[in-house]
């Protein structure tokens, strides 16, 4: 089943439930997935669709950030729970050491020695590690053990 079936059907049990957050949330990840489909001219297969419900995820986390420096814990506290709910829809995330090892590979493979290299180590990393782990949390890891 498709994330966007997956979405349709849990916004049905949602209104049946009366969960209006909920519904709002899933209406808007079901309409983000119906934008990137028109925008694309094609039906969205799974990548696509997990990239839409990941960027979703980021703003979320990214307005959750700026609602609490702002000092309005209520709106962080909405933020967080669509946060939430979006990320029950996303695959677990990578670990550390997997990422640190799937990294000591291709450092291995392209022969990096310096940070000159992170350029080169970061594309072949985030082609390995597609998708499974946030880019930033990547980046500190090569900068790590290519010594910066």
């Amino acid at each position: 089943m498709s994330y966007i079936e997956n979405l349709q059907a849990d916004l049905k049990a949602a209104m049946l439930k009366r969960e209006s957050d909920r519904v709002r949330t899933l209406r808007m990840l079901i309409s983000k997935l119906r934008e990137k489909k028109i925008a694309l001219m094609k039906d969205l297969d799974e990548v696509d669709e997990l990239a839409v419900l990941k960027k979703a995820a980021k703003e979320r986390q990214d307005s959750m950030t700026t609602y609490l420096s702002a000092n309005r814990k209520d709106l962080a506290d909405i933020e967080k729970s669509e946060l939430e709910l979006i990320q029950s829809y996303l695959p677990p995330e990578m670990d550390n050491k997997t990422i640190e090892k799937i990294i000591k590979k291709v450092i291995a493979d392209t022969g990096a020695s310096s940070m000159a290299d992170m350029g080169r180590v970061m594309g072949a990393s985030m082609k390995e590690i597609a998708g499974q782990a946030d880019g930033k949390r990547v980046q500190i890891i090569v900068r790590k053990l290519l010594g910066a």
